[in-house]
């Protein structure tokens, strides 16, 4: 899966991976047909994109398998944390990860061998902060969009694999590493997962505003 290629457009998803012809998916419509799926511990109805895609798809990766779209997650995968209400879709927990590029340094310093940052797949990268600064950060704003940053992200062995080639160099790292310094009750942690407070534009190169911050921290800006 890593080394699909999804591009999203206004009708839908352009998919594409070596050796394949280019997919253009548009977007189910309300009317098409209705299937219930599983994201972890949720049930969730998804409306299906059809036979083409699912074909498309099962070739690429090799398993048969299906594409899904969820047209309402405002209400169909309505989740908690701790007091907190919020809307997801199909990402595991939480619907954005807010990264660093200071903490990716400090840990490739460690590493034999440096990985770039796709190993985390973040959404939000941040640059000109500190090495796990992201840690004491509670409330960012980003172009027209205002994040809380409501806990650390626990890493899985998807990071050890190449996005580029799918080809898993090494089956330890960067995990025993990281666990060497940032393991925590929950798993090994970085990036920071968060919600979304209020929806806007973001683009590359906005200057992200620390909000709010754990007691005794200074706000500063940084840069996306």
């Amino acid at each position: 899966m890593a080394t699909l290629h999804v591009t999203v457009t206004m009708e839908g998803l352009r998919l594409s991976h070596d050796g394949q012809p280019e997919l253009m998916v548009k977007r189910p419509a309300e009317q098409a047909h209705p299937v219930m799926v599983t994201v972890w511990k949720d049930t969730v109805q998804a409306l299906d994109a059809g036979d083409v895609a699912a074909q498309w798809l099962s070739e690429a990766i090799g398993l048969p398998c299906r594409l899904v779209y969820m047209p309402h997650p405002e209400h169909d995968r309505r989740r908690q944390w701790q007091d907190l209400a919020f809307t997801n879709s199909f990402s595991d927990g939480f619907p954005v990860l807010v990264t660093t590029l200071a903490s990716l340094d400090d840990l490739n310093s460690r590493l034999a061998t440096p990985v770039p940052m796709d190993r985390f797949r973040p959404n939000l990268v941040v640059s000109g902060a500190e090495a796990w600064e992201e840690d004491r950060w509670a409330k960012i704003r980003i172009g027209g969009a205002e994040l809380s940053l409501v806990k650390p992200c626990s890493r899985c062995v998807m990071t050890t694999v190449d996005q580029d080639t799918g080809v898993i160099p090494d089956r330890k790292e960067p995990l025993a590493t990281l666990a060497l310094f940032r393991k925590q009750e929950g798993g090994v942690m970085f990036g920071q997962n968060a919600l979304v407070e209020r929806t806007g534009t973001v683009s590359v190169g906005d200057e992200v505003k620390i909000l709010e911050m754990q007691p005794s921290s200074t706000k500063r800006s940084r840069s996306l």
